[in-house]
């Protein structure tokens, strides 16, 4: 009798094992009302390899947030806000939704886009996963060179490897993907789309850093970027000249041909005073990006785009008012590279 409970005991547990590993922490936690993070894995804790969620805090209507474990930034942990569809549930796998994916800039962090815009109250977001991961301060949506160790941290990898498949597992995204980004994020739209043939269907940049090798004026701006908050910032793509190879790799210009397939929209204002600026601003950083996209739309038209938007759309300054504004002109035709029609 004893050898018989205990041979029900250990098929109970294992049936209790099988039945934790094959369910998410999804469905009870997306319907759970707003409130604390759940509670992390105790220190010392198994660490997979990879990304994994270790905690969700709803913040508003149809927004979560997902506290990631990244292998690809050295274990630590970082947030992606999803605002997910109606009739959103990560626990049916046979429904998976259209993806956005928006980038913040520099300076900005994952909260960017639903603190600075009315991206919450689109009502053509309704049917789409919308994803807006954390980049770091300046990150520069890229593995960083380190010297020539790599290593942490390695954003793109976190991107493009961990969390994509972090999110069709577990948590209702789609292959269906475009992206879309303003300034450092609008650099990461373009790197990402053209550094991975077939992720995006669609890149939308606003104010995007669109070709920082342009000349000794663009290089200079974003060398100080990348020096931001006391950072040594050869470590992002190393020297521009030693280096140069890593930096080409990293400059949309020099990878038109990898986005003369896709459907591209480009937006920039010249840094002068617009309509949507207080009187007399002014902003040089746009106005170097402004000659930056100009160089890329060219070199688009030249290798053969067949999708090219543009909106230069002269006085304007590098402000979130513009990017609101041409978020809302470029849905359109990225949600036409998903297929939503609403």
């Amino acid at each position: 009798m004893t050898a018989v409970l205990t041979l029900r005991a250990r098929i109970r547990l294992v049936l209790a094992v099988l039945l934790l590993t094959l369910l998410p922490i999804t469905p009870a936690l997306a319907a759970a009302p707003p409130g604390p993070a759940t509670t992390p894995p105790a220190p010392g804790a198994a660490k997979p390899h990879g990304a994994e969620v270790v905690a969700v805090t709803p913040v508003a209507d149809r927004q979560l947030d997902l506290t990631v474990r990244s292998t690809a930034l050295g274990g630590r942990t970082v947030n992606v806000r999803l605002l997910t569809p109606d009739g959103w549930n990560p626990a049916d796998r046979h429904r998976h939704w259209p993806t956005l994916w928006l980038l913040h800039g520099c300076c900005g962090d994952y909260t960017s886009w639903t603190a600075r815009t009315d991206v919450a109250a689109i009502d053509s977001l309704r049917d789409v996963l919308v994803v807006m991961p954390e980049a770091g301060w300046n990150g520069w949506y890229s593995d960083w060179w380190n010297h020539g160790q790599g290593g942490d941290p390695a954003w793109e990898t976190f991107h493009t490897v961990e969390l994509r498949h972090l999110l069709e597992r577990d948590w209702g995204a789609g292959r269906n993907r475009v992206v879309a980004g303003l300034s450092m994020g609008g650099q990461g739209a373009l790197l990402y789309a053209a550094r991975h043939p077939g992720m995006f269907r669609a890149t939308a940049a606003y104010s995007g850093s669109a070709h920082p090798l342009l000349n000794d004026e663009s290089v200079d701006r974003i060398m100080g970027f990348f020096a931001g908050q006391g950072n040594d910032p050869l470590r992002v793509w190393g020297d521009p000249v030693a280096q140069r190879h890593i930096w080409r790799a990293h400059d949309p210009y020099h990878l038109a041909k990898r986005l003369k397939h896709l459907p591209v929209y480009l937006s920039c204002g010249d840094g002068t005073t617009g309509p949507l600026d207080a009187p007399g601003s002014t902003s040089a950083l746009e106005a170097d990006f402004n000659r930056q996209n100009h160089a890329l739309a060219a070199e688009l038209k030249r290798v053969g785009a067949r999708h090219l938007t543009t909106h230069f759309y002269g006085p304007g300054t590098h402000a979130w008012r513009y990017w609101q504004r041409e978020l809302h002109a470029s849905l359109p035709m990225l949600l036409g590279a998903l297929g939503v029609h609403r």
